[in-house]
């Protein structure tokens, strides 16, 4: 077996020359950062995150710990600067630049990581499991996690899309940061070869495969991706009623929000009997299309029970409603005859959005905040399954589509497809909503299930098993998709192995970084001998 390259911390030039070469590997960090920023949606550039990795491996192999602790945190920010912009859009930029801030102490560790394990054979493979540990951590810690930014969520447009059903986000990011990888490395050696006229045959094997497999694996894997239906077919109809104003403020009409999602299901019901559209078997409205309690006001329920009844199907509507003193973000199926007849309570509730830690030092920072979110949400225990007339439709509200397991307990609980009822008016007209429409393909491909995204004010859509986008509305206006779609009942490996592929992945980290430690304890002992 190939020993552990026994890589020297790289000498710094003296003088105004050597201070500004020193410069060239912060500022080419930050900027790999930003190129992983420009794959993300709503950019089709899937392809930019891997020179941004293989630009990410040149910045840090051989450096020291410390070294590589500041250039990880600047390919963070270059990262995620960029791509969580849209969270300051009403609330100002003090909270994204805190969340940034934060978010980017994980890429700094992986950076430390990476460079560990880039004096290890084959360190792409260890490399890539680094990076999708720091993502597993992201996606837990602190108040719940925030997996926004995951790279397999930038990849809905991408030739490694199937490897989804393979083994979930954890196995598709980790193939994109591999290839990154493994191109910085064949290039590396590449050009020793040209300068040493000698390359070992087991390190240019190493990087051949690191390109190689994950690209062969995703081919491999295109069949798992079906759009078939299994278990028949149902229409479905997605609400987008729209809000009176983008921003915060719409929360105080929200009188004017139930209308309007009312009133887009009127026009619905009159198209389908003058012919223009298919009748739905059931219709599906967004998160927060009833901020109004339907429980505790009947004017709303009013409104609600007349839009089921013209179109004659159940209807899902997004409420927040308060029970034994619990304030619920809640999905709501409503039956035309029988009124509301089942509930799912939203799971994953948002940190500083629904519910609001460590309240006394925020409002010691900016009481406008507090007094915005002056009620925590309480969370649900049970998963979000609607069994309408024999069809099972799974749940996942708006930010749950980011947390593997909330949509994964749907399809294991019998879904047949999935929708995800969102509310993005808060963030305007930001890539916010292009980002969370990414995720959703992601997972349609993820567990094979069609996935319906009904939105208050835009993107709404209809995605097919294989990831495809068939319907989609524009922002801010109001508008109705109905579809016929397939309903599937089989499993993908993805959804039957869970969360195992990321243990395995971070078990691959942890095993590297302690070769790699032992390997540098050992030199160093031999050195002192």
């Amino acid at each position: 077996m190939d020993q552990p390259d026994q890589l020297q911390p790289r000498p710094a030039p003296g003088g105004p020359a050597g201070r500004l070469l020193r410069l060239v590997p912060a500022a080419a960090s930050a900027l790999c950062g930003v190129l992983l920023y420009l794959s993300f949606p709503p950019r089709p550039l899937w392809w930019l995150a891997l020179p941004a990795f293989a630009g990410f491996a040149w910045v840090l192999r051989g450096r020291s710990w410390k070294a590589a602790l500041g250039l990880g945190y600047l390919f963070g920010l270059g990262f995620l600067l960029p791509l969580l912009v849209w969270t300051g859009v009403e609330v100002g930029p003090g909270p994204w630049l805190a969340l940034v801030a934060i978010e980017a102490l994980f890429v700094a560790l992986v950076g430390v990581g990476v460079t560990a394990v880039s004096r290890l054979p084959a360190w792409p493979v260890w490399a890539a499991a680094v990076w999708i540990t720091g993502e597993a951590l992201r996606a837990r810690v602190p108040f719940g996690g925030f997996p926004w930014g995951k790279i397999a969520f930038g990849q809905a447009d991408g030739v490694f899309l199937p490897l989804a059903a393979v083994g979930g986000t954890p196995v598709l990011g980790f193939a994109v940061v591999l290839c990154g990888f493994g191109l910085y490395e064949a290039g590396r050696l590449i050009a020793e070869r040209r300068r040493t006229r000698a390359v070992r045959r087991a390190a240019a094997t190493a990087a051949l495969l690191s390109v190689a497999v994950p690209v062969a694996g995703a081919v491999a894997a295109r069949a798992l991706v079906s759009d078939t239906a299994e278990d028949g077919t149902a229409t479905v109809a997605v609400i987008q009623g729209n809000v009176p104003r983008a921003g915060l403020g719409f929360n105080a009409q929200r009188r004017a929000v139930l209308d309007y999602h009312a009133r887009e299901t009127h026009k619905l019901a009159a198209d389908v009997r003058a012919g223009k559209a298919a009748k739905p078997d059931y219709v599906l409205w967004p998160e927060n299309s009833s901020d109004i309690d339907p429980f505790a006001y009947p004017d709303a329920a009013d409104v609600i029970e007349k839009a089921a009844k013209d179109i004659g199907v159940p209807v899902s509507v997004g409420g927040v409603v308060e029970k034994d003193g619990k304030l619920l973000n809640e999905q709501i199926l409503w039956d035309p005859v029988k009124g509301p007849t089942q509930t799912y309570d939203k799971r994953q509730i948002q940190p500083f959005g629904e519910f609001l830690p460590l309240r006394s030092l925020v409002g010691a920072i900016n009481k406008t905040w507090t007094d915005m979110a002056h009620q925590d949400f309480s969370r649900g225990s049970e998963p979000g399954v609607f069994d309408i007339e024999g069809t099972k439709v799974g749940l996942a509200t708006c930010y749950e589509a980011a947390f593997d397991w909330a949509v994964r307990d749907t399809v294991t609980h019998g879904a047949q497809m999935i929708s995800v009822p969102s509310n993005n008016a808060t963030f305007d007209r930001s890539e916010m909503t292009y980002q969370q429409l990414a995720m959703s393909r992601i997972r349609a491909v993820e567990h094979s299930r069609t996935v319906t995204v009904p939105v208050t004010s835009g993107v709404s859509a209809i995605i097919l098993p294989d990831g495809r986008i068939t319907q989609r509305t524009g922002m801010f206006v109001p508008a109705y998709l109905v579809q016929k779609v397939p309903l599937r009942t089989s499993t993908t490996p993805a959804t039957e192995l869970g969360v195992l592929p990321e243990i395995a992945l971070v078990l691959v980290a942890v095993g590297g970084i302690g070769w790699a430690i032992g390997s540098g304890l050992r030199a160093r002992r031999a050195g002192d001998a």
